[in-house]
Parts: structure tokens; C-alpha cells; sequence
């Protein structure tokens, strides 16, 4: 955050999204626990076929939870940068020794986009992908995919239920076909819960070829196992 930003929060009265503790709108406890996290392996139980290996930046809850639903829900712009900054830790760690791939973000229906006044998934890749380049990485953005079929809301919905309600939920738009053939792909979304939409979107890639090395978020829920732990 700018210090002119920093200034406005004071000023207008503003509370950190995370711990609303009156002043900034991060303040800096909370975008240490945002940006902070060391990213893990989160896969989830049971694991859907065809999910590439998902690394996440933080667990869904407490702050981290809170920034990400302010952001998505409530537009508040200024919580991009740290979200960002905390998706680009999962991509780093999701690459490994490569430092190249192109970022695919899981779209959105238009509809839920207008709803909300804008895309937050697609504004925290355009932040990590500037984050990451300044650090040296090959990375970009690749708006690859589309909603063809709107799934009906999933809240409530078993594993299985939700992966039979994303079946050819997406599909590539084809002037990306020919760019993303052969070349490191990563699947990107904000949050991971049983991994049915990742493994909907990365199905969609790779029936047109597309090779997805893997899928990088900025927090898993609970359902998932930790190797190692």
C-alpha cells in the first residue's frame, strides 16, 4: 500500500480487512500472515482424477479467509496487492526450478461478474505476474478459458456432486490453442475446497492438448491432506 493510501484509511476511518483493527486496510500483522505462509502441497481428500498437484499459500480461515471474501465480495481494490503477492508465493513454489509458465486463472460466468463489479480472480494474477517478473520469472498471463455452462451454485455439495455439477462447465477459447500447445501451463484460482473446479478446468486444457504442470491458489480449506504432516 502507497503512503498516500496509508494516509486516506487513516484519515477516512478506514479497518484492516483482516483483524479490523481501526487504520490501514492490511495492516501489517495481518499482511504478514497473508504473505508469510510458507505454500504447502494441498491436496484434496478424496483427491479428483486429472488434478494436477495444487499448491497453496495459506490455509482457508481466520485473516487470510477474510481478505479474500472482502476483496471478491465487497470490492475492496486495495486488498489485491498482498492477495496477489500471496498468490505469486504458490506459483513460485508450484514451479519449482522452472521459472516460466503461462498463469490460468478459472473464469467466472459474466453474470457473477457484473454482480460483484469485477473479476478478482483475474486482478490478483495481473498482480502476482507483475510481482513475479520483478523477481525474475518468465510468467504471464493467459486468459484462456470460458464458462460454456453455468453450474448451479455449489454450496452445500458433496465432492462427487460437485464435480458431476462442473462437467463441461469450461471450455479453451480457441485463439489460445495454438499459443498454450507445448508450452508450461499453471492453473491459478483464489481458493481450494475439494478441487473439483481445478479438475473441470484443467480437463478443459488438456482434451485440446494442453499439458497443466500444475495448480497454485492463495488457500485451501480443510479438506485436504498434507504430506508430511
Amino acid at each position: 500500500m502507497s503512503l498516500r493510501d496509508a494516509f486516506l484509511d487513516l484519515v477516512l476511518g478506514g479497518r484492516c480487512a483482516g483483524c479490523e483493527r481501526p487504520g490501514v486496510s492490511v495492516c501489517a500483522e495481518c499482511w504478514s500472515e497473508l504473505t508469510g505462509s510458507v505454500p504447502f502441497q494441498a491436496w484434496p481428500e478424496p483427491r479428483p482424477e486429472s488434478l494436477p498437484q495444487p499448491t497453496a499459500s495459506a490455509p482457508y480461515d481466520g485473516v487470510v479467509r477474510r481478505v479474500i471474501l472482502e476483496h471478491k465480495e465487497h470490492a475492496r481494490y486495495g486488498l489485491a496487492k498482498p492477495l496477489g503477492v500471496a498468490l505469486a508465493n504458490a506459483v513460485s513454489a508450484g514451479l519449482g526450478p522452472s521459472r516460466a509458465a503461462w498463469l490460468c486463472p478459472v473464469p467466472s460466468t459474466w453474470a457473477t461478474v457484473r454482480t460483484r463489479g469485477h473479476d478478482p480472480l483475474r486482478r490478483l494474477v495481473i498482480v502476482a505476474v507483475r510481482h513475479l517478473r520483478g523477481q525474475g520469472y518468465d510468467v504471464r498471463l493467459a486468459d484462456a478459458l470460458r464458462v460454456v455452462r453455468r453450474p448451479v451454485d455449489q454450496a452445500g455439495l458433496s465432492a462427487t456432486e460437485r464435480s458431476a455439477n462442473l462437467a463441461g462447465a469450461f471450455a479453451i477459447r480457441s485463439r489460445w490453442a495454438e499459443t498454450l500447445t507445448g508450452q508450461p501451463v499453471l492453473l491459478v484460482d483464489d481458493v481450494l475446497t475439494t478441487g473439483s473446479t481445478l479438475a473441470e478446468a484443467c480437463r478443459a486444457l488438456e482434451t485440446t492438448g494442453i499439458k497443466v504442470s500444475g495448480c497454485a491458489v492463495i488457500a485451501a480449506t480443510a479438506r485436504r491432506t498434507i504430506p508430511g504432516s
